[in-house]
C-alpha cells in the first residue's frame, strides 16, 4: 500500500495529519507510551521546523518543557530514536546542542493501522486516495428494478421501502448491503468493503435502521460487517 510521502511538508493541514496520527497511535497503547508520544507531540508543536525538518533543543531545555530532569529526557530521547521516529542530523559538541530530523516515513508506517480509528476520510487521505466521505453519491445511471422481497425480511422490506423514498442511496449505497444474521433487536448487514461500510455508518446507518423499523419496529440496531 502507498503511503503518503510527507517529509518536510509546509502545509498546514498535513502537519495536523502528522499530529492526529501520532495521538491515535498513542491513545490505542498503555499508559508509558502515551507519555512518550505526548512528549514528542509537545516537543514537536513547540519546538520542530517543519520548513527544514530540524529538532535543535538542548537537553535542559526540554526537561523544562517536559518537566523532568535530564536523565529523563536523555532516555525517553534514546527511545524516540530507537523506535526509528528521531534520527540524528548533527551530534552536539561543546557549546551546541544535537539536531535532529523526524523520519516521517517511518512514524506513518508504524501508525497506519490506527487511522481507521480517526474514520474513512482520515484513512484515505493518508494513503494518497482522494477523500470522498463528504461527497453525496452520485445516482446509478439508469432505473433500478425493485428490490426481490420474496424472503419477506425485514431487510428485504426496507429495501423496498428506501428503493422508493431514497433512490440514489439505494442505488449507489444500501442495494449491496447483504443480511448476516438478526440477533434480538440487533440486525447485521455486510458491506462489499471497508469504505463502503465506513461510508453507510457516518452517513446512511440512520436511514437504514428508520427504514427497518418501519416494517420491525422490534429492530433496534444495525450493525456493518465487512
Amino acid at each position: 500500500m502507498q503511503i503518503v510521502k510527507y517529509a518536510r511538508q509546509r502545509d498546514a493541514a498535513q502537519k495536523y495529519d502528522i499530529i492526529t496520527a501520532l495521538g491515535t497511535y498513542a491513545l490505542a497503547r498503555d499508559k508509558h507510551d502515551q507519555r512518550l508520544i505526548l512528549r514528542l507531540i509537545t516537543l514537536i508543536t513547540a519546538r520542530y521546523n517543519w520548513a527544514h525538518d530540524d529538532l535543535a533543543v538542548g537537553q535542559r531545555e526540554i526537561a523544562r518543557l517536559w518537566t523532568v530532569d535530564e536523565r529523563t529526557v536523555k532516555r525517553e530521547m534514546a527511545k524516540l530514536r530507537g523506535l526509528g521516529w528521531l534520527v540524528v542530523k548533527r551530534q552536539g559538541a561543546r557549546g551546541r546542542v544535537t539536531e535532529y530530523g523526524l523520519n516521517l516515513d517511518r512514524i506513518l508506517e508504524m501508525t497506519q493501522e490506527n487511522w481507521c480509528n480517526v474514520g474513512p476520510d482520515f484513512d484515505l487521505r493518508m494513503n494518497g486516495k482522494p477523500d470522498t466521505s463528504d461527497v453525496v453519491p452520485l445516482p446509478v445511471k439508469g432505473t433500478l428494478p425493485p428490490p426481490d422481497v420474496s424472503s419477506g425480511t425485514e431487510w428485504a422490506l426496507a429495501q423496498a421501502i428506501l428503493h422508493v423514498e431514497a433512490p440514489d442511496k439505494y442505488g449507489s449505497w444500501l442495494r449491496n448491503l447483504v443480511r448476516v444474521d438478526r440477533a434480538g433487536g440487533r440486525l447485521t448487514l455486510k458491506a462489499p468493503s471497508r469504505f463502503h461500510c465506513n461510508y453507510v455508518q457516518t452517513h446512511l446507518v440512520k436511514h437504514v435502521l428508520l427504514a427497518c423499523q418501519a416494517v420491525d419496529p422490534d429492530v433496534t440496531d444495525i450493525a456493518l460487517v465487512i
